[in-house]
């Protein structure tokens, strides 16, 4: 089975502000989070350096074939790191370029111009945190004509747009907008919805259209109460396969944040092992799904290693 990773993060340091709040990185894995001290990743990651090569070690490991490394407004903008890492490692990574979409003082096509360029610079698709986009003292609206400009832009370069979007429905609408009007552009909706809040099921119903993708990034850290082997999870990928089918769905994993709590390998083998799911269903969901969105082929063999402890 082909396990492809369609969340994940990447970063060589944490050095910014959100909402007039700071994200800054500590020692030992820890950070400045809007106002509070947060084990941001493992400890072991002493310098707080996110590194595509520690996370191809997991990879290996966990026999996880190539991910998807999106961005977010948190963990400032990567760019530059993530241009590298694309040319240093083709074949295991698809990265994504973010924009500046809070800049108030922009001109309705700086969006546009700046995915553009991004596309030019080898980037396959473009990352919109758009839960971080509504702020205390503004909001910035998805279907706005800047952002629409963008969008469009994107839908003639072949672009792929991986958006993350506020609880519930606050968001579905503008996104309603946004697919009628680029109907041609490939949408992957991240966190599976958020489906510990009131409302998820409309994010997944989005899916319903032909070009839009529903991912389960952090689908562990929403139930981590709960913890392995996150029965309630499986129950909602079950229940959003009954919305969009389960040819809709991905697995994503949310690295490095979720593995503060369990190792990388845990984040997808709780559906390897359940008996709720088919063996159909699980090839889908872990990596047929993306290879179909993303257009991955990756060739590479990564035999089971087995642990010292067994």
């Amino acid at each position: 089975m082909t396990i492809i990773d369609a969340h994940s993060h990447l970063w060589l340091k944490q050095d910014t502000c959100w909402n007039g709040r700071v994200i800054r990185s500590k020692a030992n894995g820890r950070a400045d989070f809007l106002g509070e001290e947060v084990q941001m990743i493992p400890p072991f990651i002493i310098d707080g350096r996110n590194t595509a090569e520690i996370f191809l070690s997991n990879m290996d490991y966990a026999q996880v074939s190539a991910a998807v490394v999106v961005q977010e407004l948190i963990d400032g903008c990567q760019n530059n790191y993530l241009r590298e890492v694309k040319k240093a490692y083709p074949d295991r990574f698809v990265v994504c370029g973010m924009c500046d979409y809070l800049g108030a003082s922009a001109g309705e096509d700086s969006l546009a111009m700046e995915a553009e360029e991004l596309y030019r610079q080898g980037f396959e698709g473009i990352a919109v945190p758009a839960h971080r986009l509504i702020l205390d003292d503004r909001r910035v609206m998805l279907n706005s004509e800047r952002m629409m400009r963008m969008f469009r832009k994107m839908e003639e370069c072949g672009m792929f747009l991986s958006i993350t979007l506020a609880d519930g429905d606050a968001q579905v609408a503008e996104m309603e907008d946004v697919i009628a009007g680029c109907p041609r552009l490939r949408i992957a909706v991240g966190h599976f919805g958020m489906p510990t809040k009131a409302g998820w099921e409309r994010q997944v119903m989005l899916a319903v259209n032909k070009n839009v993708y529903v991912e389960a990034g952090g689908i562990t850290w929403l139930y981590n109460s709960e913890f392995y082997p996150f029965s309630s999870a499986v129950r909602a990928i079950r229940e959003a396969a009954g919305i969009c089918g389960m040819e809709k769905l991905m697995w994503g994993s949310d690295y490095p944040r979720t593995i503060t709590a369990i190792t990388y390998r845990m984040s997808y083998d709780f559906i390897l092992k359940s008996n709720e799911l088919s063996w159909r269903d699980k090839a889908l969901f872990l990596g047929d799904n993306a290879r179909k969105f993303y257009g991955i082929e990756p060739e590479i063999d990564l035999p089971y290693i087995k642990n010292m402890s067994e």
